[in-house]
């Protein structure tokens, strides 16, 4: 037994020394080199941040009047019919003006003879057969008679009720043979070639706005006739009650289509600040957030953004993101911060261009 032990011991050496002996091992191939991924980028953009604000607005008329009579008397015609085109000066109503005609007479008569005994007086003057006093009495009597003169040429002129500007009448309740009163109501006047169409916007939005801006109206009717106004004035303070200022927009009113009174839609877009806009495919999340790839020197470049907005297939955001930038839009699950990529760019649009492979 004990030889055999010796014998195996002596094996197990003689093994251990040949392993021992052996070559050592070649070398591992090298890695080979890291692969450049494929992926599809676009030129970066810009775009002001738009809000969409909606309000419903009132309009009314370019000019609108209420007319009333400026005296009180019998009418005698009426010269227009409900939704009739006037014209500046026309006669709408005409009141029984017999007295007021025979004053006009009788004031001119009265001036006539109070010019006549002034000029006989001014000619004697010189003689020294009238007072300076006299003279003078003359002359005050002469200017008395024109101011009543003119008084009774406003009267006879306050029996005819005129437009006082050009548009289109209203109803109108009078009948020849009526007898009206300075708190009568004859009727309406509204020049709506043009309407202004007020409505409330609230106050974070105030500096946002300005002169010249241009709006969108439609009206909700089912027609849903719409038309593009243009802010004219905006308020000078803000409700406090409900935090809101009032805008007010101009429309021209094209085949006198809409009226004064209509409520309208009102929309309009606000732009804000400038900020970057990329596809949404080229949005990534991590742990810390959001954030994209550009792809600098041929190595996607992890840039940390904020989203600002959302638009129908692109996103407004914040982010260290300079004019020129190439943003990897398609590709973007199989590249990590500093891998090396091989891409191709195409138009902001998704359009096609041609290819370009950068080293």
């Amino acid at each position: 037994m004990k030889g055999l032990s010796r014998f195996l011991a002596l094996g197990c050496l003689l093994l251990a020394a040949g392993a021992c002996s052996k070559a050592p091992a070649p070398d591992a191939p090298r890695a080979a080199a890291v692969r450049e991924v494929p992926v599809i980028a676009e030129p970066l953009d810009f775009e002001r941040e738009r809000v969409r604000l909606e309000a419903v607005g009132t309009s009314r008329a370019r000019l609108s009047a209420e007319l009333y009579a400026p005296t009180a008397g019998e009418v005698v015609a009426v010269n227009f019919e409900p939704g009739q085109a006037v014209r500046k000066g026309d006669v709408l109503v005409q009141l029984d003006a017999d007295k007021e005609e025979l004053a006009v007479r009788l004031a001119e008569l009265h001036l006539e003879d109070a010019e006549r005994l002034y000029d006989r007086y001014r000619r004697s003057a010189d003689s020294g057969a009238v007072l300076p006093t006299t003279l003078d009495e003359a002359r005050t009597a002469v200017e008395t008679r024109r101011v009543e003169l003119e008084r009774a040429r406003i009267a006879l002129a306050d029996r005819s009720i005129e437009a006082v500007f050009g548009g289109y009448v209203g109803n109108t309740d009078l009948d020849p043979g009526d007898r009206i009163d300075t708190s009568t109501l004859i009727t309406t006047l509204d020049d709506r070639s043009s309407l202004f169409v007020s409505f409330e916007v609230p106050e974070a939005f105030f500096g946002e706005l300005g002169v010249g801006d241009t709006v969108q109206l439609k009206t909700w009717s089912e027609t849903g006739q719409s038309a593009a106004g243009e802010i004219v004035d905006i308020g000078s303070r803000v409700d406090p009650n409900d935090r809101t200022f009032e805008v007010r927009a101009r429309v021209i009113n094209e085949n006198d289509r809409l009226r004064p009174g209509m409520s309208f839609r009102v929309t309009l877009d606000v732009e804000g600040d400038l900020y970057a806009v990329i596809a949404e495919t080229a949005l990534q999340w991590g742990a810390d957030g959001a954030y994209v790839y550009t792809v600098v020197d041929g190595l996607a470049t992890r840039v940390p953004v904020q989203i600002v907005q959302r638009r129908e297939g692109l996103v407004l955001v914040d982010g260290e993101l300079a004019e020129g930038a190439v943003i990897v839009v398609e590709g973007t699950q199989n590249i990590r911060n500093g891998a090396p990529v091989n891409h191709e760019v195409r138009s902001a649009t998704g359009g096609s261009s041609t290819s370009t492979v950068f080293d």
